[in-house]
């Protein structure tokens, strides 16, 4: 019998050894494999960990926290290195229900095919869409007066609110009274709620508010600045954000599953926060921005607007971010910027519960989360230290 069970052993070691199994097949955590992305007809090239020099014993780590749910809800994580999508794993939790306990609706089981709530990583839409539009010639300057695209609103313009400009609002420096980080975003007292509830339309309910700061001289974080946005987005260009979107960023993407599906009581479209979008479909703004605003060889974004993107803001420095582990951060045209001492700069669009679309130019790679720690801190960025950038550089 003893005899019997060395010969089955020895047998098991040398099919190991046959199999040429690689780092990719076998983790830390044996109950966890690592399943290449599967190759599907939108766009995304597939490759392997191994084929990007990526530890996947550091990933296979991570997925096993995650589904033991030390990092709370986390809907999906997702890694794009040297081109090609090279992790996609996705994990149960509840869908967005603004009116739900904890804002969590049902309990699902989230893959490939399910856009998720994006909260304000749709401000980085907003910026994408001005930015088409330069290059496209709808808009001539980012420096142009706000008030150049707001025909019906010319009575706002006194009191130092003409010297606003679209870059003042692209960097959440226009100056207006805002505030949506005193408050739950469960409180009307919260301007980012306020504003649904408002008599007044959106664009009314920020031009008719005080300014608090020189224009181009103090950071508040502001959605009403994005809808602003929205409102010289569809005067210069004569199309409302949807079908722009649709038009010239989601259409030359090849992004099919986008809902717009926000809005205002009035019927505008919520820029702030009311896009949904898939994981591999947030990649794909990672990977347009990770190759300066090309798309498979064809323009999308004016030269240099993903510098503009990535670079902090004149005095836009040394921001906390509430409910987030990422310590000090800048604000660039709607995408934060941080300095990693591992990764070297990298820059996000950042939402609410643990959305994020991260950019690391030096390690040539795009990260995406999704969640719904709405009512709790998010530790992404521990993640990212503690596994994926030790993975990846």
């Amino acid at each position: 019998m003893k005899l019997l069970t060395i010969k089955i052993t020895a047998l098991a070691i040398i099919l190991f050894m046959l199999t040429d199994v690689s780092c990719d097949t076998i983790f830390r955590n044996a109950d966890y494999f690592y399943r290449v992305p599967e190759l599907k007809n939108d766009g995304l090239k597939i490759g392997t960990s191994e084929e990007a020099k990526i530890d996947s014993r550091y990933l296979a780590d991570a997925v096993k926290a995650i589904e033991k749910g030390k990092y709370k809800e986390i809907h999906s994580i997702l890694i794009f290195k040297n081109n090609k999508l090279v992790l996609e794993e996705y994990f149960q939790g509840h869908t967005y229900q603004w009116d739900a306990p904890g804002h969590k609706g049902k309990w699902v089981t989230w893959n490939s095919e399910m856009p998720h709530a994006l909260q304000s990583v749709s401000k980085s839409f907003a910026s994408i869409c001005i930015g088409i539009a330069l290059e496209q010639g709808f808009i001539e300057s980012v420096e142009q007066s706000i008030f150049d695209f707001l025909p019906d609103y010319q009575q706002y313009k006194d009191n130092g609110k003409e010297y606003i400009t679209i870059e003042h609002l692209l960097t959440m420096t226009s100056g207006f009274a805002w505030d949506e980080w005193s408050s739950p975003l469960s409180s009307v007292q919260n301007d980012a709620i306020g504003i649904y509830f408002s008599d007044k339309n959106p664009t009314e309910f920020v031009l008719q508010r005080p300014l608090v700061a020189v224009p181009g001289t103090h950071f508040i974080y502001s959605g009403g600045d994005m809808q602003l946005l929205a409102e010289i987005l569809k005067n210069a260009t004569g199309m409302n954000i949807d079908k722009f979107s649709a038009k010239y960023l989601f259409e030359p993407l090849g992004i099919e599953s986008f809902d717009w599906w926000l809005k205002y009581r009035t019927g505008e479209i919520s820029t702030a926060g009311g896009l949904k979008l898939t994981p591999r479909d947030m990649i794909k703004i990672g990977a347009l921005f990770l190759n300066e605003g090309v798309w498979n060889g064809k323009r999308i974004l004016p030269g240099g607007w993903v510098e503009k993107s990535s670079m902090p803001f004149n005095n836009n420095r040394g921001i906390n971010i509430p409910g987030e582990d990422l310590g000090k951060v800048g604000y660039a045209y709607t995408w934060w910027t941080k300095q990693n001492s591992t990764s070297g700069r990298m820059y996000f669009a950042l939402g609410w519960g643990g959305q994020k679309i991260i950019v690391m130019p030096e390690t040539n790679s795009v990260v995406v989360f999704t969640g719904a720690n709405y009512q709790s801190k998010v530790k992404q960025h521990k993640i990212l230290k503690k596994y994926i950038l030790p993975a990846i550089s």
